[in-house]
């Protein structure tokens, strides 16, 4: 579907201050440290994974957040592969945070800030099982920390309909191609870039909290 928008968004002129202001924008990046001896490692699917990165990345305490495929049987995935839907797989984020810093909560908090949990198989003009809402858990722990999230999310009547988020144990990630990762970073012009994910990021920013690094 990425590859549909911005074909089409070269067609016509689409006139939205994400486009007018996109030369002024400045993706949030990994951090170029060490890891600590405690980082620990969560997952999450939520559709284009450009925007997953950015999102993860601008909280402090994380230290990257890598691009790539989980969820799915193909033991060789890679994009194209992926986006036909096929493979079973979810675009996703692997988040390397440090817990003394940021909690797993507040991972799980951001997660659900930045995307709408309530639609099925997609987000935004992004549609197929390759987009969906997946928080992929390592322990009991953790399970139960998406589950009282969601449970509080469909009490709090912010949708009209349930949370339809997979809660799902964490199978194999693989990593994404080397020119998805940073992909907003590097191609602040590209069309998706300048009138999808910088607008979604900016959503994210004016409803979620933090702790953000700037």
């Amino acid at each position: 579907m990425k590859k549909l928008f911005i074909l089409f968004a070269t067609i016509i002129t689409i006139t939205s201050c994400a486009q007018k202001n996109a030369g002024d924008f400045k993706a949030p990046a990994p951090e170029k440290t060490t890891p600590v001896k405690n980082e620990a490692i969560a997952t999450f699917a939520e559709g284009c994974f450009w925007h997953t990165e950015i999102v993860f990345q601008s909280l402090q305490g994380v230290r990257d957040a890598v691009s790539g495929y989980a969820g799915g049987s193909d033991k060789a995935p890679t994009y194209e592969k992926v986006v036909s839907g096929t493979t079973g797989h979810a675009e996703s984020v692997q988040v390397y945070y440090d817990p003394s810093i940021i909690t797993y909560e507040t991972l799980v908090a951001a997660f659900f800030a930045s995307h709408d949990p309530t639609q099925i198989n997609r987000q935004g003009p992004d549609v197929g099982t390759q987009y969906r809402s997946v928080a992929f858990y390592r322990n009991a722990v953790e399970k139960a920390v998406i589950e009282k999230e969601i449970a509080r999310i469909n009490a709090s009547g912010k949708y009209k309909i349930k949370v339809v988020t997979q809660v799902v144990p964490y199978p194999k990630f693989y990593p994404g191609e080397n020119y998805h990762q940073e992909y907003i970073s590097l191609h602040p012009e590209n069309s998706y870039v300048r009138n999808v994910n910088i607008p979604d990021y900016l959503d994210f920013r004016k409803e979620f909290k933090g702790p953000f690094k700037n």
